[in-house]
């Protein structure tokens, strides 16, 4: 297994921490056959990936294995956002037999955090996301890391997610505050179980907080993790 550094943007505040914290604990207690987690958000920009990796992160820092992986096979920022400054192997090149698991694995500078990259973008992610090789990928790894956190596309534009969810335990919905309607949201939900997946809750993010200060009231734009189960 090979080995890299990743750089997390600055530390979310308190509040931002302790959300995380809620999110792990009370997947934590959604059952220990609950490893393997797709999160999925209705449209871009909701914060998925964030919230994907933050909660891989914490799950690490509380003495977890586990394992990430970026299934946004079609338009993934991953390396961007964490700073990779060197070439690596990754998903599609596996799902495609050109390389090995142990050769799309990485051990992370985050004790416990270990990561498969996107690679290069496919001309048939879905294809790929719903071939025997994941399945297998997934299968081979359940018994090595206590959870497995997948990042997918946001299931409103593409399938894939729905594809990935068909081998997952269960699944998280980002949702952005003030984003989407309620029908909306739950037409994604459907879509999820037709893929026979236990939607695990939905993440509120992006939410508009009031909180007491010394001096009177502030408003902040907060990007932490609600939990909320269904």
């Amino acid at each position: 297994m090979q080995s890299i550094n990743i750089e997390l943007k600055a530390s979310v505040d308190f509040r931002g921490y302790e959300a995380y914290n809620t999110l792990r604990t009370n997947i934590q207690f959604c059952g220990k056959d609950v490893k393997i987690i797709c999160i999925t958000s209705c449209i871009p920009g909701e914060g998925k990936s964030t919230v994907s990796i933050r909660l891989a992160a914490s799950m690490a820092e509380g003495g977890k294995k586990v394992l990430f992986i970026d299934a946004d096979l079609r338009k993934s920022n991953m390396i961007k956002r964490l700073k990779i400054n060197q070439s690596v192997n990754g998903l599609s090149q596996y799902l495609s037999g050109m390389n090995t698991s142990e050769e799309v694995i990485y051990n992370t500078n985050l004790e416990g955090l270990d990561m498969i990259f996107t690679g290069p973008i496919p001309p048939n992610p879905s294809d790929l996301l719903s071939n025997r090789y994941f399945k297998e990928l997934l299968q081979s790894k359940r018994e090595e890391y206590d959870y497995i956190i997948i990042d997918t596309p946001p299931l409103g534009l593409v399938i894939d997610s729905a594809n990935v969810a068909e081998s997952c335990d269960g699944a998280v919905i980002v949702i952005q505050a003030d984003a989407n309607s309620y029908k909306f949201v739950q037409k994604i939900m459907k879509q999820l179980e037709k893929s026979n997946c236990r939607v695990l809750g939905a993440v509120l993010n992006k939410v508009e907080v009031k909180h007491q200060r010394y001096y009177g009231l502030t408003y902040k734009k907060y990007y932490g993790a609600a939990y909320a189960p269904y």
